[in-house]
């Protein structure tokens, strides 16, 4: 099948190689040259697992192809998924102006009919507007559908290419059709529903899961005053099928370029249709106190922060991308800032987008170095090389002896033996 991929994000540039693995002729079209001249030259905008591998590949077999022209990418296309960002606005809502834009353009390639489907996680009804959009410039026949992605970050491909299932949100039997053939050799279901309620699933999903997170959050917090320990309670919950294992780590909460966002905006439609949503709403604040606690401890623990030096372990909002989007490692690091202390963090791919973060933190270059006269070691990304540092080396690079493991990815009993004072989440 030939598709069109507007938007080379972690959702666009994911979906399109994967669809071309999967045999079909791609061409992601995006706006900005710079990105599109590296993507034919090999080089990733963004570190995710598996991607680059996948994109050389098919790059090189000939059936993916990278554009800034709408006229290379949607006249041939059967299928077109717009993959662009949906942002927050300042009132919590979701900002569609970059949908719109690219349904827009892409009504103004049309010639035939196509499927459009929303990949990016859009409000409820969202389907319809961008039909009506698109409407104004063409004519002719064409489906709108919602397919929401279901990918995490650090494991992208992975998911693609092995998803749990398929959600197509489709008005009529010729797109389901279409969306079928798609995504034929996936072995999983295919869920068909309306566009609004599998625009309303995707937001319902990620609300459920950072809900998850903030509950055993809570529960940590409550484990430490009665001296239980929380790795052994989610073990203990989640080993009860109607709860599972998923999303019970305790640690500094959700953050990211979908939770925070996509329960913002959940949030705003429910207050909009005069239906607040508390629990999200109670997710949201046992979500600041997670990591409000955090810096709370570290301060008691050191008897205050001014003029302190803090080593950061992780940038990244989770292991296993470059993502620095509403991370609460970056959170905490502002936070010691505005207490007084200086702060030095090291992450293995971290990307800083926002300028203003360099205010509060110093890049390092490895553990050992952000552990140079610090006061106290914070590890704020579960990384798995943190899970494997050498303790008595970063304990003898240090002026001070506190240890704060905000992702619970060391024994404590190891950590107190390399010298330090240990701090976990959770743990008596």
């Amino acid at each position: 099948m030939n598709v069109a991929i507007v938007g080379t994000g972690y959702v666009g540039l994911v979906s399109g190689a994967c669809l071309a693995e999967l045999g079909h002729h791609v061409t992601c079209v995006d706006l900005d040259p710079q990105k599109i001249e590296k993507l034919r030259q090999g080089i990733m905008p963004i570190f995710e697992p598996g991607l680059e591998e996948t994109v050389k590949r098919n790059v090189g077999n000939g059936r993916l192809k990278f554009t800034t022209e709408y006229t290379e990418a949607v006249p041939n296309a059967e299928w077109v998924s717009i993959a662009v960002g949906t942002p927050s606005a300042e009132d919590g809502s979701a900002d569609l102006s970059y949908v719109f834009a690219a349904a827009e353009a892409v009504a103004k390639h049309m010639n035939k009919y196509i499927v459009v489907a929303d990949k990016s996680t859009v409000p409820v009804g969202t389907a319809e507007r961008v039909r009506e959009c698109i409407k104004k410039h063409y004519s002719g026949d064409f489906d709108v559908i919602s397919n929401p992605e279901i990918l995490r970050e650090g494991h992208a491909v992975s998911d693609f290419m092995n998803p749990t299932r398929i959600i197509i949100g489709s008005p009529s039997e010729r797109a389901t059709e279409l969306a079928k053939q798609l995504f034929a050799v996936l072995d999983c279901p295919k869920l068909i529903m309306s566009p609004r309620s599998a625009e309303l699933t995707k937001y319902a999903a990620n609300a459920f899961l950072a809900t998850k997170i903030s509950y055993i959050n809570e529960i940590a917090h409550l484990a430490e005053m009665l001296g239980a320990d929380i790795e052994e309670v989610a073990i203990g919950i989640g080993s009860d099928p109607r709860i599972g294992k998923d999303f019970l780590r305790a640690g500094l909460g959700w953050g990211g370029s979908c939770f925070p966002k996509d329960v913002r905006a959940i949030r705003k439609v429910g207050e909009a249709l005069g239906h607040p949503m508390s629990i999200v709403s109670a997710a949201c604040e046992m979500n600041e106190r997670a990591k409000s606690r955090i810096v709370d401890r570290v301060e008691q623990a050191l008897g205050g922060l001014s003029g302190k030096h803090i080593g950061l372990l992780g940038l990244a909002f989770k292991n296993n991308t470059d993502d620095t989007r509403e991370s609460a490692a970056l959170e905490l690091a502002r936070r010691f800032h505005e207490a007084g202390a200086s702060v030095a963090g090291y992450d293995p791919e971290a990307v800083i987008y926002d300028p203003d973060a360099m205010r509060y933190v110093l890049r390092g270059t490895s553990p050992l170095e952000v552990a140079q006269n610090a006061d106290a070691i914070v590890i704020a990304t579960e990384w798995d090389e943190f899970r494997n540092l050498d303790l008595s080396a970063i304990r003898k690079a240090m002026k001070g002896d506190l240890l704060m493991d905000a992702r619970n990815l060391l024994k404590p009993e190891a950590v107190r033996a390399a010298g330090f004072r240990s701090l976990s989440v959770g743990r008596a």
